[in-house]
């Protein structure tokens, strides 16, 4: 943890983000769960080992980091927005029963994925996703049956 802790501190002086317990916090539970989470999420999380942690600081801390490009915003659903800490190109998935987003590998021959661009345009941000049901709740519902 430890380690991990001056792996996170590095990370946000390297981009020039003044490195406070709170954030440190924030960015280790975005790399440790991989689960493209709500600032509710990561606050009701968070809050038991940080007693003084706002949603408010949460949210602005998300902000910062997105303009920094450490995450991405996701809003698929249209009423949440959810961040994720792979800010590689890649798809989402957002499955209507549980709620869950998984990201999605599509190999894509019109992405020039190491260029980031396409058709020779330059990209500096590409959102897609799908919606459907996930399999774990498809496997559900056939044990129901």
């Amino acid at each position: 943890m430890i380690t991990n802790m001056k792996h996170i501190k590095k990370e946000l002086i390297d981009q020039g983000i003044k490195p406070t317990y709170q954030r440190l916090c924030i960015l280790e539970y975005l790399h440790d769960n991989l689960v493209h989470p709500t600032v509710d999420i990561i606050y009701n999380k968070l809050v038991n080992r940080i007693p003084t942690m706002s949603r408010t600081t949460i949210y602005n801390t998300l902000k910062l980091f997105s303009k920094m490009g450490i995450v991405n915003e996701i809003t698929i659903s249209g009423i949440e927005t959810r961040y994720d800490i792979n800010c590689e190109f890649h798809h989402h998935f957002l499955c209507k029963k549980c709620g869950k987003i998984y990201d999605v590998d599509l190999t894509n021959p019109c992405f020039q994925m190491e260029q980031k661009k396409i058709d020779g345009h330059k990209i500096y941000e590409a959102q897609s996703y799908f919606k459907g049901i996930c399999k774990k709740c498809l496997e559900k519902s056939k044990n129901k049956k």
